[in-house]
């Protein structure tokens, strides 16, 4: 699997900004983000999207506008992107965890 360039915006306890590369040749596989407390809510923007493949998809969604942006709960759906055959797909990702406990 090619390797993901993750940038970091921004990182709080409640709050991060990421700006992620996946390249030609990735996929990310069904999973959860888990939390041990609160809610976890996750805007992510699609700034570029792949030629072929790469799309995003997940059990649950509050919303989605256009194929670019969507607004769920990874902590309680399931979610994963299908392989990029090709080109690249950037994302720009709001990480919201909302009633977190401090450690």
């Amino acid at each position: 699997m090619t390797k993901v360039v993750n940038r970091t915006l921004l990182y709080t306890q409640r709050f991060a900004i990421h700006l992620v590369t996946y390249k030609e040749g990735h996929a990310v596989p069904h999973h959860f983000d888990l939390v041990e407390n609160g809610q976890y809510y996750k805007l992510n923007i699609v700034i570029v999207k792949p030629k072929e493949g790469g799309v995003f998809q997940t059990d649950g969604l509050i919303f989605s506008m256009m194929d670019r942006l969507f607004f769920f709960r990874p902590d309680l759906f399931s979610h994963h992107v299908t392989k990029i055959i090709r080109g690249k797909r950037i994302v720009l990702s709001f990480a919201f965890h909302l009633n977190a406990k401090a450690a």
